[in-house]
């Protein structure tokens, strides 16, 4: 049985967001994808355990994934910002030092959905994967590209996490081989 936002034991999917911005973290900009981010999962039945705020600085994103995945607490991470092709965008690489596994068909998915938008989108560098037993997702800083991104992957995030979790069930819906 996929793990659907509520398992057998009535247990609700829990999220943390990160959002990576120096003016963000500097308190020179308000930050709005974080936010945004919490309204969306919050709609859909999502708990959100945490939520922080770190400048562009990959050792702390790094340190504070490991942190939040390690606890076995989360089942879901959503970084924000960092993922562009700027000098102190860092939160790809970040990301990828702490992931026991890269799953690279939901970036290719964001980056797909980011481009019937703007050509802009393929410079996108996001990944996702797994740490431990946590489903880590890099998205834009912007808060309808942390959106629209979200929402080209959601369909496939509850099984996602069951999988992460331990489901032996087969991928395959019935009526389809």
């Amino acid at each position: 049985m996929a793990f659907s936002l509520m398992d057998r034991k009535a247990r609700l999917m829990k999220a943390a967001i990160l959002t990576l911005s120096d003016k963000g973290f500097s308190g020179t900009r308000v930050d709005a994808s974080g936010p945004a981010l919490f309204s969306w999962l919050t709609e859909r039945g999502v708990k959100v355990e945490r939520t922080e705020i770190l400048p562009d600085n990959g050792k702390a994103i790094s340190g504070k994934l490991m942190e939040w995945a390690d606890d076995g607490e989360l089942d879901l991470i959503l970084t924000t910002g960092g993922t562009g092709i700027s000098p102190r965008d860092v939160t790809p690489e970040a990301t990828a030092r702490v992931l026991d596994r890269i799953l690279p068909g939901f970036a290719e998915a964001m980056r797909a959905k980011g481009l019937v938008k703007t050509p802009n989108a393929i410079i996108s560098r996001a990944i996702v994967g797994i740490r431990r037993q946590t489903l880590i997702i890099n998205l834009p800083g912007s808060p309808g590209g942390a959106i629209d991104n979200l929402e080209a992957v959601w369909p496939a995030v509850s099984h996602t996490i069951s999988k992460i979790r331990g489901d032996q069930s087969d991928c395959v819906k019935a009526g389809r081989a």
